[in-house]
Order: C-alpha cells, then structure tokens, then sequence
C-alpha cells in the first residue's frame, strides 16, 4: 500500500527524472526557464487570500458546462490548475487529491482541476488517473489568465517539449501555443473569496493535498 504522501512522490519523481531521465542538457533549458520565472516574480501576479475568485465556466471532459459561482453554492472549491496530462508531477498532484477526495467531500467541499487542453485530452487525463473530479478545459488560457498564473514558454523551452513528445499545440489546440499554467491551488470560500492560494515557479513542486484538507476543514 502506498503511504507517501504527495510531496514525497513528487520528491521522488524529482530525482528519478533529473538523475536518471532527463539528459544534462535538457535540465539546463528547463532550469533557466524556472529560474528566469523566479527572476521576474511571476507567480507573485495570481490572485491572493482575500481575493474574490473570478467567475468562469468551462467545459468538463464530457464537454458540460461548469460554472465555479454555482459549484460554491453547493461549497468550498478546492481549484487546481495544471500544465496537462503529458506533465508527470501534474498527473501525481491530481492522483494525491482523488486520495483525499473522500475526506474533502466529508468536510463538504469539492475539487475542480483546470488545465489548457482539448476536453478529449482532459478526459484521458480523468480515465487513466481515475479521476472523479470535474476536469475542465480553458482552451486560451482565459480563466488560468483571470487567475493570473498563466506564463508564456520561451522558445527554447517549447522546442524542447515537442522534442520530448509534448508539442502545446497537439494538446491545446491552439496554433502557436505559448502559454501554461504555474501549477497552482486555491481554496475558495462559499462567499467566493480566496481563503488560500499555493503557486509555484517551479513545475515539479506542488501544494500537499493533505495540507489542503486540513485548511478546508477549519473553514
């Protein structure tokens, strides 16, 4: 039985990958990337706790329509944004919140992931996760914008990606995509303010759903 929590698979997917998977020269590319986004203080522009969360409505995998005003009437709204299903530390953050989706709903909230991709890309992600939680697409980067955790790659890095099997523009549909999403988590309140908000620069670091259940719990 695995009893890792989420930080630690992703810890463990961290040295897997750059001490045995990703060539040297690849990490260099990637590692500017980041640190050039730690540089410019990107994930500083996201929304912050006591900041009213953006309406949205976007498409499930099954292509219903989700509003977020009308999911928090029902209560709290733990909202993850993720790069897509190609991403492996994205795909251990989403599997860590379907292990605490039972307790999360126990405490009466609910999850909702958002990437950019296609909704057929999205429903894959739901199937080979076995993901009960609504997953959204925000082909555009609209509402991931609204939050203000949407980037733009540099060429370099978006090179690399399609080298890798990862082109952004099989995934999301959109010619010349540019654009992801910091990995980012916020827990929105029935009243629609922000009550916690984790963003990263980083893509293989992510918030601890453990730590999330605990916050929505004290709600």
């Amino acid at each position: 039985m695995n009893t890792l929590t989420t930080t630690q698979e992703l810890d463990a997917a961290r040295h897997l990958y750059r001490g045995h998977k990703i060539p040297k020269p690849a990490l260099k590319i990637m590692d500017a990337a980041t640190a050039e986004l730690v540089k410019n203080s990107v994930a500083s522009h996201a929304l912050q706790p006591g900041d009213l969360a953006p309406d949205f409505i976007l498409p499930d995998a099954d292509g219903r329509a989700v509003r977020l005003y009308t999911e928090l009437a029902k209560g709290p709204v733990v909202l993850v944004f993720y790069r897509g299903g190609w991403c492996v530390y994205c795909k251990i953050h989403l599997r860590g919140f379907q292990k605490s989706l039972p307790e999360l709903k126990a405490a009466g909230a609910q999850v909702v992931a958002i990437s950019p991709q296609l909704p057929d890309q999205s429903l894959s992600t739901q199937e080979t996760d076995k993901l009960a939680f609504p997953v959204l697409s925000d082909v555009g980067l609209n509402t991931t914008s609204a939050f203000g955790v949407a980037f733009e790659l540099p060429k370099r890095l978006l090179d690399l990606y399609a080298d890798f099997g990862h082109p952004l523009e099989s995934f999301n549909g959109i010619e010349g995509s540019k654009q992801l999403p910091l990995p980012a988590t916020f827990v929105i309140r029935p009243d629609r303010t922000i009550a916690y908000a984790h963003i990263e620069a980083d893509y293989t670091r992510r918030s601890e759903p453990l730590e999330v259940l605990n916050l929505v719990r004290e709600l």
